[in-house]
């Protein structure tokens, strides 16, 4: 009988994407642009000096190979923390099964709105998915939500395979969600925000055209998932993760066994400590000012927030523990989107904000010491391997880098396009900007490596610099969803249990629909007289 041929693992591909990487550094020569700090909005980023590009002896890779493991942990070391932390902190709220009795009550809610005709026809599912992937949409559109949606993954897949879905679904829900808004990209201030500012172009111009890619990409990601969850409603075993998700089926079995609805004296402690937190937040920063793009408002959030969370805290508190910590996870959201946007804040931030999340949960279900540190550890055990193939992937970027060949690339290909029309120009420099975000994946660094290239030989040959921007928001959003050397995506699906392989196999029909589409939408910016071009 024939053996059946297993399909690499994770590691295994991603450490062969190493050693092929390595052998670019061999048969591609070194080079490199001159760099400049230059300021832009008002934060310092290093940009590509004019007429720069000079070759440099090449830096061929050897033994790298296998230290790029230890350099891209080193180098991801933010992210890979963040999953740990997060992993770590969900493991003790998902003890005390709150979500759980959170998703159960949802559905049970949702489940009634079926009575409604309209809704019935509909699709009660169909509307709850289409809402949470706007949302997250607008997220990504808006302040450039990325990292964050790592978190959410963990609430997601569960709700997901409690509504008869898969992991998949529960995946698409935050991350493509955030991913698609990523690049239609309104006002998110790490790829517009920056490209435009390189490209001398006023902050965020251009938005009515912008806004109407954003609208299309999101009807067609949202058409895709819709019709995917019809299929995989009526067969589930035709999901491609059925046998992974036996291990979130388990854990939903396991988590429907009787609960017992209790309100412990430490929940009110907790909320007590937490109200006088939010209270002391309240009278320490009255006013925060919310920027979203180039807007700005000053509101009273923090004290508004101490006096939503106080009585919300005590009628939750009166129904159960359970109801409480959820109102806590939801005022952690709450934080989240008010430290990102008026704050500033990244994944240390946010990873603190999931750690005392986790902690306090313990606390109010009354757990001692020992038993929240081995929930926690717990945690971080079963989330390790996602963990580690965030820096195994970083590897990909350490050797591309130390081997010099990035810049070199980048000096080929934007030569190449040289003697080519308005539309396969800036069709080029789409497909350039895609092919450099499988080396770079930081939509903001790549924006500071390419935009001064590519705006300037845009005026060489009458293309608007608005539509070069487009091109790069474009070639940097898609791709995201598919480049093995984004900790984002390879983090995301490791808290999902999602093989790297299957993902792609899933996706990547998806993946050219949106990448035909978004040239399509690159047309009528050279074609057409458009607000802001």
């Amino acid at each position: 009988m024939a053996k059946t041929r297993k399909f690499p693992h994770t590691y295994v591909i991603i450490f062969y994407l190493i050693l092929f990487s390595a052998f670019l550094t061999w048969v591609i020569p070194g080079g490199r642009y001159e760099r400049t700090v230059v300021e832009i909005n008002g934060t310092e980023r290093e940009v590509i000096a004019d007429d720069s590009f000079s070759y440099t002896e090449s830096q061929p890779q050897t033994w790298q190979v296998f230290s790029a493991f230890f350099d891209g942990f080193v180098d991801k070391a933010d992210i890979i923390v963040f999953i740990l932390m997060i992993g770590g902190a969900f493991w003790i709220m998902n003890h005390s099964k709150a979500i759980d009795v959170g998703i159960l009550s949802f559905l049970k809610r949702a489940r009634r709105l079926e009575n409604r005709r309209t809704i019935r026809r509909l699709g009660v599912d169909n509307i709850i998915v289409t809402l949470i992937v706007l949302l997250f949409s607008i997220f990504g559109a808006t302040f450039g939500m990325s990292e964050e949606t790592i978190a959410f993954v963990i609430i997601f897949v569960p709700l997901s395979i409690s509504m008869g879905y898969d992991s998949i679904t529960g995946l698409y829900m935050c991350y493509v969600a955030a991913a698609l808004g990523f690049a239609g990209a309104l006002l998110n201030p790490f790829t517009i925000g920056i490209a435009q500012g390189l490209s001398h172009l006023p902050l965020f111009s251009g938005i009515e055209y912008r806004f109407f890619c954003w609208v299309v990409i999101n009807i067609v990601g949202i058409a895709w998932i819709l019709r995917y969850m019809h299929r995989i409603r009526k067969h589930p075993q035709k999901s491609p993760v059925y046998e992974e998700d036996a291990y979130w089926r388990n854990r939903q079995e396991e988590s429907t066994e009787a609960i017992k609805f209790e309100t412990p004296k430490a929940a009110w402690v907790s909320w007590i400590i937490l109200t006088a937190v939010f209270a002391y937040c309240a009278f320490a920063l009255s006013t925060t000012r919310l920027t979203v793009g180039n807007a700005s408002v000053v509101w009273p959030v923090f004290p508004v927030l101490a006096v939503a969370f106080a009585i919300g805290g005590y009628f939750s508190l009166r129904k159960s523990v359970h109801f409480f910590i959820l109102n806590m996870l939801s005022f952690t959201i709450l934080m989240l989107i008010v430290g990102v946007m008026g704050y500033g804040w990244y994944v240390m931030e946010i990873a603190t904000l999931f750690m005392a999340l986790g902690i306090f949960s313990g606390i109010s279900m009354d757990y001692s010491p020992n038993t929240i540190t081995r929930l926690f550890l717990e945690g971080v055990k079963d989330i390790t391997g996602a963990a580690l193939v965030v820096g195994l992937a970083g590897g990909i970027i350490i050797i591309l880098n130390n081997g010099q060949i990035i810049d070199t690339l980048l000096h080929n290909v934007s030569g190449a396009m040289a003697d080519m029309g308005k539309v396969a120009t800036v069709g080029s420099m789409y497909l350039m900007q895609t092919a450099i975000n499988i080396f770079i994946p930081s939509g903001s660094a790549k924006a500071a490596l390419t935009m001064p290239i590519m705006s300037q030989f845009s005026d060489l040959i009458g293309l608007s610099r608005q539509a070069t921007v487009m091109a790069f928001q474009f070639g940097d959003g898609f791709t995201n969803m598919i480049t093995p050397t984004s900790g984002v995506l390879i983090g995301a699906l490791g808290v999902a249990k999602i093989p790297f392989n299957k993902w792609v196999k899933w996706v990547t029909p998806l993946m050219i629909i949106l990448v035909i589409l978004g040239f399509l939408l690159l047309i009528p910016t050279v074609t057409m007289q458009l607000n802001g071009f």
